[in-house]
Formats: structure tokens, C-alpha cells, sequence
């Protein structure tokens, strides 16, 4: 039976504490897209949360972000250049020093590359398309272009090796660029990089290439490489690809390639395919066709301990994100036999230790009623009384 504080081997020797992990999330903390001083103390405040932690994505190229932004200095993270690498070297340093490993999530945003736009820059896609949601020109990627993100995502992994991560996560999932070329919804193309499915995979195929060849020349041999993938993409008449499809991708990307884990972007970790064509679970599907070592990770509206424990039916890892932001020790929690302390609300006494950065507080006060997290009220609050007296100093 599998237990939560099963200390975990991956197949290149990487050994973390416990079954948990920290799912990336966005916390709205760059400025000019590096490091803040908000960043570290996010994330040295989470060094317990989990046996491991995925930090947030950050664009490996100068038009793959920032996908969104609260304001001008609150900006998603990016690793295009070695000037990012001082501050996510701090990052690195600060989730690894109570001995649970740290990963870093490589992007490009693709049609989600708003505020690109706005900053000035293109906004990069597989096929020129109408999607009609999208108010901002888009722009076609010519197949030179193409492989020079493929290149960029390599660079970006040489990037978070110097920096001391212990691996890197590749984010194929939530309607990114690696997603955009696999879906038949959003990409149209007819040359090396579209058309039949084993074309649309080809982007993902030649980027993991290039990320493992950059990790057997310069990484440790226990490097951490994953792969994230969103298990279907079918939105009403919108069709991107089913679970049959993504089977074939997992298979794929596991037989060609030494991943340590696949990771499953859910709502719910519990979720079964949209077509219903299936009792299984989309994680159960799924990890039928994970090839060779290694493991699956499975995350979607996992909070309690009872819901961890559960998980554990479906996947080797669990992975948490929101509960994380509500509580940033449930690691330790977890692993000291102390679950039923994990503090699932926002309340007076935790939002200061939370050191939660002001775009990522901002942004969760201002979600739909109806998915805000429990205790939203006393956060906005805080952020309201924080910002006053911010404000208030400045002047």
C-alpha cells in the first residue's frame, strides 16, 4: 500500500521525502519578468510544503510571456536570458534548504501571450486562426521559428541547471504553445509540424530531444525531466484532441524519451473522459501508458489528507497547489503524522505567514464567488489594509 510518506525514488537516482508535491501555480511577482523580493519569500515559505516543489512556468523565449499580468511590475517569470538567472538561483536556493527538491516549469505561452502584446512583442501560434475570444493580433510561426523554441527550450534547461534546480518541468498543458501544436483545433498546419497526430506530436517530440540532450551533456545524473499535458482538450464543438489521443502522446514521449514522471493537469484528480466512453479515470487511462519507470502525478482539487490518501489510488504523486496557498507546510504536516492540523481557510492568524506577493492575493480576491477559496473575505481584507498602509508609507 502506498503511503503519503513513502520516501520516493525516481529512475535517475532523485530520492524526494514524501509522495506530495507542489503544483506550479502563478503568483503575479516578476518585475520585467525576473526574480523579486516577493518571489523569494513565496517560495522560502514553502520549502516544507512539499517533498517537491514545481515552481511556477517561466517563458524559455522572449514572445512565450508573460501570459498575463496584474500590473506592470507583477509579471509571470522567464528564463530567456542568463540576466534571469541571479534571482532563480535564489529561488532554487531558498526551496531546497530544508532538503525537498525544487523544479523549475519551462513555458512558451503561445495564444496566451497577452501582455506580450501589450508590452510590444508578437504573440506566437501554430496556425492563423480565429479564436474569438482573442482581441490581439496573433502570429503564424514560420518552421525556422519553430525550431528555434525548440533550441530555446534547451537553452532554458541549461539556464535552470546553472541555477541549481533540481530538474525541470516541461508544460504541455492549460492551451500553451506544446498543447496548441498537438491539438488538431488549433493547429492546421501541413508541414513538419502539423497534420496527421504523429505530426502534431512532433513539437513535443523535438523539444524533449533537445531538453534531454542538454541534460546528458551538462546535468547531474539524477536530474529531475518531466512532462505536464492536459489529458483532453474538447470544449463543446471545440475539438482538440481525446484521451485516446493523449495515450498515444504519453506513449510516445515515455518510449522515446527517459521522463521521470508524467504530470496530469485536472480539476479534478478524480475526472473521467468528457465523451464517456470510459469508467475509468482520466489518471487511470493515462497511466496506462507510462512506459518504462516512470512515474505519474496527478493533481485537481486535492486538499484534505483524506483526498491525498485517496489520490494514491490512481497515481504514484500527489500533487497540490491551491491547498498550498492556504497552508505552506502541509509537507511537514504530512510527514510528522499532523494532517489534521492542515489549515484549509485563510484566516487572520495564517495570511501573514502565507507571505503570499501582492499581484498573486489580488488575484485570488478578485476570482468568480463562486470558486474563491474559503476564508477570500479575510484576505481581501488583508491585502486591502496592506495596501493602505503601503500607499500610506510611500506618500
Amino acid at each position: 500500500m502506498k503511503q503519503l510518506t513513502d520516501k520516493v525514488t525516481f529512475r535517475h537516482g532523485a530520492t524526494i521525502n514524501n509522495r506530495i508535491v507542489q503544483t506550479p501555480m502563478l503568483t503575479n511577482s516578476g518585475k520585467d519578468e525576473k526574480v523579486t523580493q516577493d518571489t523569494l519569500d513565496y517560495y522560502g515559505s514553502r520549502s516544507k510544503s512539499a517533498g517537491m516543489v514545481i515552481v511556477e512556468y517561466t517563458s524559455v523565449s522572449p514572445n512565450g510571456g508573460p501570459s498575463r499580468s496584474w500590473a506592470r511590475d507583477r509579471e509571470q517569470l522567464a528564463i530567456y536570458n542568463d540576466s534571469f538567472k541571479p534571482g532563480l538561483a535564489k529561488v532554487a536556493k531558498a526551496l531546497k534548504k530544508d532538503g525537498n527538491k525544487a523544479l523549475l516549469q519551462l513555458v512558451h505561452s503561445g495564444r496566451e501571450a497577452k501582455y506580450r502584446y501589450t508590452l510590444g512583442g508578437q504573440v506566437e501560434v501554430p496556425s492563423q486562426m480565429d479564436f474569438p475570444w482573442i482581441d490581439y493580433p496573433l502570429h503564424e510561426l514560420t518552421s525556422d521559428e519553430v525550431w528555434q523554441i525548440v533550441k530555446d527550450f534547451g537553452a532554458a534547461t541549461k539556464r535552470a541547471i546553472d541555477c541549481g534546480f533540481d530538474g525541470i518541468e516541461i508544460h504541455g498543458a492549460n492551451h500553451y504553445l506544446l498543447q496548441e501544436f498537438f491539438s488538431q483545433y488549433s493547429n492546421h498546419r501541413t508541414d513538419y509540424w502539423g497534420g496527421s497526430l504523429e505530426k502534431r506530436m512532433n513539437f513535443a517530440k523535438e523539444v524533449s530531444k533537445e531538453i534531454f540532450r542538454v541534460v546528458k551533456e551538462y546535468a547531474p545524473k539524477d536530474f529531475i525531466v518531466g512532462y505536464r499535458i492536459s489529458p483532453e482538450e474538447i470544449h463543446g464543438d471545440n475539438y482538440g484532441y481525446s484521451w485516446h489521443e493523449s495515450q498515444r502522446l504519453v506513449d510516445m514521449l515515455t518510449s522515446n524519451f527517459d521522463y521521470d514522471y508524467i504530470h496530469l493537469s485536472e480539476l479534478d484528480y478524480k475526472a473521467k473522459p468528457i465523451q464517456k466512453d470510459s469508467d475509468k479515470t482520466l489518471a487511470e487511462l493515462l497511466g496506462e501508458k507510462i512506459n518504462g519507470d516512470a512515474l505519474e502525478i496527478v493533481a485537481g482539487g486535492i486538499r484534505t489528507e483524506e483526498q491525498m490518501k485517496d489520490a494514491l489510488n490512481y497515481t504514484d504523486l500527489v500533487g497540490l497547489g491551491r491547498a498550498t496557498l492556504m497552508d505552506n507546510h502541509i509537507g511537514e504536516k504530512i510527514n510528522e503524522g499532523k494532517g489534521q492540523s492542515i489549515v484549509h481557510a485563510f484566516t487572520k492568524e495564517n495570511v501573514p505567514n502565507l507571505h503570499l506577493p501582492e499581484g498573486l492575493a489580488a488575484m485570488l480576491c478578485n476570482v468568480p464567488k463562486d470558486i474563491q477559496l474559503p476564508g477570500t473575505d479575510v484576505l481581501k481584507q488583508y491585502v486591502h489594509t496592506t495596501l493602505d498602509t503601503a500607499v500610506t508609507h510611500k506618500g
